[in-house]
């Protein structure tokens, strides 16, 4: 099957000739009548099969032009990397299409994003966040919204998204079209779908787990962190056959300790992104690695969730990561569309229970490979692999809180005078007592005069 036996338009056709696209992948293929249906839709497929040309083929083939301020389509993503990618997608695919279409995502100035949604759009792409302070703002409304995409959403609730999604969906138009798209599927996602959607489609390219055969995946024990630096450095030193890799780590932290040790060696050669890194310089890191300015970009799961960076070579896992699913977004960076990938990950003994619960998810064993003779095997630890060191229980009884310590000492007498407030009011209320009435002073002066 090619493009043209889907009931697509001459401008959609036209815009896939010129970015040389003719074949659709299975997943493209099966959800298009589905998604043009109506119904709510639930795609699932490996990642990097082009999930995104998937719903919004179908979506630009049904709407229609209109000069209306509010727009009919959003499309939630869990980052700003992602909002940005495909927008981008969207524009590629509506080249020969009048459309406008916005992103918007925290972490810039959101008086920039009212004035631009004020203009009137066709489509949306929002990470929640963002989307929600509009809505409640009155900035954006969203009672003309015909469909909604959700992309990526186990990462939205992972992020703790939840709240704002249901928020969400509670102001959205009660008639709309649910869409779906993920690589792997969740409880807490079912859950979700089962929530949300009303009885909804399901398409299931390949089962939620399922590698993608053209990434050759293979796997190290290492020791420790530093015996996985010198892995690398070992590895990253051959330019030619590592010439476009991508580094994943579990935590900022580490991503950052990484980075400083590899920059020693590589400098120009490496750059990084992650939640702490502003966001021009993650757009910028993004854009460099994507060009080939940078061979090698060290990030964090979250941020390059989802990402399509064409030719990556390798995808290294500098640690195993502890839901299976990561590992299997993660690999999902290289050999897309249908190009080879390689993939490594590197396991200590602490991590050998996650490797195999990748293993058991893939329903394969990914091939180890020795280490190199040439690599120094690091005694140093770093601080989360060393030793916690418990405090001894001390036998001793607790010493009486109400007995003097060594350090006590009597007041001295100036000192030890208890402060009996202002000398006039004093000697005022001892000589003419305290009135018992309104009427008393009068009474105490009299009573006085008598005495004399």
């Amino acid at each position: 099957m090619t493009f043209r036996d889907l009931n697509l338009s001459t401008q959609l056709l036209s815009a896939l000739d010129d970015l040389g696209f003719e074949t659709p992948t299975p997943i493209q293929e099966q959800a298009f009548s589905v998604v043009m249906s109506g119904k709510d839709v639930v795609g699932i497929a490996q990642t990097g099969t082009g999930k995104t040309y998937a719903y919004m083929m179908p979506i630009l083939r049904m709407l229609k032009y209109s000069v209306q301020l509010n727009p009919r389509v959003l499309v939630l993503v869990p980052t700003r990397e992602l909002v940005v990618q495909v927008v981008e997608e969207i524009e590629k695919l509506a080249t020969y299409i009048n459309l406008r279409v916005i992103g918007v995502y925290g972490g810039t100035n959101i008086n920039t994003q009212k004035q631009a949604v004020s203009q009137g759009l066709d489509i949306v792409v929002a990470t929640p966040g963002r989307l929600y302070d509009l809505a409640v703002s009155r900035a954006l409304q969203l009672k003309s919204i015909q469909k909604i995409v959700i992309d990526e959403v186990d990462v939205m609730l992972d992020l703790g998204f939840r709240h704002q999604l249901m928020n969400i969906f509670d102001i959205l138009p009660k008639q709309r079209q649910n869409i779906m798209f993920s690589a792997t599927m969740t409880d807490e996602v079912d859950q979700m779908i089962t929530d949300i959607f009303t009885n909804p489609k399901r398409i299931s390219v390949a089962k939620s787990g399922t590698p993608l055969e053209n990434i050759k995946q293979y796997g190290y024990k290492i020791p420790n962190f530093y015996t996985k630096v010198n892995l690398l450095e070992h590895l990253l030193s051959d330019r030619e056959k590592f010439n476009k890799t991508l580094i994943f780590v579990g935590y900022k932290k580490i991503a950052d300790r990484l980075f400083d040790l590899l920059e020693k060696k590589y400098q120009e050669e490496i750059c990084i992104i992650h939640s702490n890194k502003t966001q021009n310089y993650r757009l910028r890191s993004i854009e460099q690695f994507r060009k080939g300015e940078n061979r090698i970009l060290i990030a964090t799961d979250v941020m390059a969730r989802g990402l399509d960076i064409e030719n990556v070579s390798q995808v290294i896992n500098l640690d195993t990561p502890e839901y299976p699913e990561n590992y299997m977004h993660r690999i999902g960076r290289t050999g897309r569309a249908d190009r080879e990938g390689v993939s490594y990950v590197l396991t200590t003994e602490k991590e050998e229970e996650a490797l195999l619960a990748i293993e058991n998810l893939m329903e394969m064993e990914i091939e180890k490979l020795p280490i190199p003779e040439e690599i120094e095997i690091s005694k140093i630890l770093a601080p989360e692999e060393q030793p916690v060191v418990k405090e001894i229980y001390n036998p001793h009884k607790r010493p009486n809180d109400d007995e003097a310590g060594a350090a006590y000492h009597e007041k001295s007498a100036k000192n030890n005078k208890v402060n009996l407030g202002g000398k006039y009011q004093r000697e005022i209320k001892k000589k003419y007592k305290k009135p018992k009435t309104k009427g008393d002073k009068t009474f105490n002066l009299k009573h006085k005069k008598k005495k004399k």
